[in-house]
């Protein structure tokens, strides 16, 4: 039976935004990151049936099928092809999901997975320009609301009663875990460093922050609800630029290619929740692929969950009962960052790699999407 491996992750580090990679293209951020990854993988990107890329905000320099013009502008043959996903923050899962699915199917042998935002250049909802997304009938439906992530995760904080102060600490451990990281030398490994065009080399995430206090944190005004709210800037995941991307192929052509795998797609699945607090369905989505995948949670060794706001992860972990030292253990998004359309790469890619790292055998990742829907993907070390 044909299986879908990866045989290589890699990233970019994670921008700031209007920071470092502020002046880099997205098709060039996405470029660069799919030459390392060819070099890495020892793959001749001819033998690459396809590349499926994530990006939310297709307007701009992201638009005209990004997943095309990437290829080209690294050099890549013509032959290569490419097509862009959009599942909100999860497109880039999503593309892992679809690449894996096409693999066990047949129609590739050989597939790249990943995607791009820069946030700095394309701004969040550049896509809408004043226009309705949803029209009358979804928002007769919710009784005439107009879904907003940053009111989910209010309602999320309410709904599980989470104070100010918990999502405040949940949030200082998270730059404490990806400062360590960084000093450990654990993200090395995963990150092509980019070359700016002055020379300067950016090697390391831009978002973590090192000697914050529970206290500094206290300080930063709530932003969806002025009044009594609990979300602020500080327990939020960054606007940021990024890049990430995936090698997959079959085991078996992996021996014909002389590739050595990393890990294998054990399961993978999607959930759907309610739109309006639109945050919760990693909950089912993680309940869904461990009953698929026939896995206990105590056989999973590290789990991802994306820090879209901290009070996303707390409710998981509130749900699910799963040890808390086994998530996110070098830092989320709240400290590395969230570029969008990138974010489910850079999640996989970083996970992949603390698996290796650490001799984990499953790892599970999922994370929440606009619309209220979710990704869950178990990776298995080989």
């Amino acid at each position: 039976m044909r299986d879908a491996v990866i045989v290589e992750a890699v990233r970019t580090p994670v921008g700031k935004r209007n920071g470092a990679l502020s002046g880099v293209h997205p098709v060039n951020l996405s470029a660069h990151v799919l030459r390392a990854l060819a070099e890495r993988g020892g793959i001749d990107p001819g033998e690459v049936d396809d590349v499926i890329w994530g990006c939310v905000s297709q307007v701009g320099e992201q638009t005209l099928d990004i997943a095309r013009n990437a290829p080209l502008a690294a050099g890549w043959p013509e032959s290569v092809t490419g097509v862009t996903v959009d599942r909100q923050c999860g497109s880039s899962q999503q593309a892992v999901h679809f690449a894996a699915a096409g693999l066990i199917a047949g129609h590739y042998d050989v597939v790249v997975a990943g995607g791009v935002e820069s946030m700095s250049r394309v701004p969040m909802f550049s896509a809408l320009l004043d226009q309705d997304p949803l029209g009358s009938e979804f928002l007769a439906r919710y009784g005439g609301v107009a879904p907003n992530q940053g009111t989910g995760a209010e309602m999320i904080a309410e709904r599980w009663g989470f104070s100010r102060t918990q999502l405040d600490e949940f949030s200082l451990g998270s730059h404490e875990k990806a400062a360590a990281a960084q000093d450990d030398g654990r993200f090395d490994a995963q990150i092509a460093p980019v070359t700016l065009d002055d020379g300067t080399v950016v090697s390391q995430d831009e978002g973590v922050r090192r000697g914050g206090t529970v206290a500094k944190l206290a300080s930063l005004k709530t932003v969806f609800k002025p009044d009594g709210g609990v979300i602020t800037a500080g327990n939020s995941s960054q606007i940021s630029d990024g890049s990430a991307a995936l090698l997959l192929t079959t085991s078996e052509k992996a021996r014909e290619l002389g590739l050595a795998p990393i890990a294998r797609v054990h399961t993978a699945v999607l959930a759907g929740a309610d739109p309006v607090i639109m945050l919760t369905a990693p909950i089912p989505a993680t309940q869904k692929v461990l009953r698929k995948s026939g896995l206990r949670l105590d056989e999973i060794g590290a789990f991802e969950v994306n820090e879209a706001f901290a009070s996303v992860p707390l409710a998981w972990l509130a749900e699910i009962g799963a040890d808390a030292k086994a998530l996110n253990p070098n830092g989320g998004a709240i400290a590395l960052g969230h570029p969008l359309g990138g974010s489910g790469a850079r999640i996989a890619t970083t996970l992949v790699h603390h698996m290796r790292d650490n001799g984990i055998r499953y790892g599970l990742q999922t994370m929440c999407e606009g619309g209220g829907q979710a990704n869950a993907t178990i990776f298995e070390l080989l």
